[in-house]
């Protein structure tokens, strides 16, 4: 099945769901670190350029508020700001390689963990661990977890 199909029938299936733009810029990318000549210093850059691609169109999903700021010259003008706090959340191993592409874009930004493993004899993902910020009812949440494959963990 062609890419563009098994994204159409995940969108049709789970309409939440949503793909970053498959741009010239990251089809490159993802060629340099498919690429069996890459070396690992390499892989690792061109990794963390594409996590923080996407940590990028994540944020730009997330809603916004018109606000207005005061220049250093004192002008007044407008503009937008995020209309909830932030916080990531890592999955415990995996998830850890996207932190510094998230604190990179949003100083100071909290990051809570957990850790599910999937239950063999249920198939049911089972939460292990979990340590969050206190107040993350109150926040949207960028979940980090690179190795999403089935969404069982999610």
């Amino acid at each position: 099945v062609a890419p563009q199909q098994r994204m159409s029938a995940l969108q049709a299936r789970f309409p939440n769901v949503r793909f970053m733009e498959q741009t010239p810029q990251l089809t490159a990318l993802m060629t340099i670190i498919r690429d069996q000549g890459t070396g690992r210093e390499e892989f690792v850059f061109y990794a963390d350029r594409i996590i923080r691609l996407l940590i990028e169109d994540g944020l730009a999903q997330l809603p916004f508020e018109q606000k207005q700021v005061t220049t250093p010259t004192g002008s007044i003008t407008n503009g937008v700001g995020f209309s909830h706090k932030l916080c990531g959340v890592s999955i415990v191993r995996a998830g850890e390689s996207m932190e510094a592409g998230l604190r990179a874009v949003c100083r100071g930004i909290r990051i809570g963990k957990i850790l599910i493993q999937r239950d063999e004899a249920t198939a049911l993902p089972q939460l292990y661990y979990d340590k969050l910020p206190e107040d993350i009812a109150s926040r949207k949440v960028l979940l980090l977890d690179p190795m999403l494959a089935t969404g069982g963990s999610a």
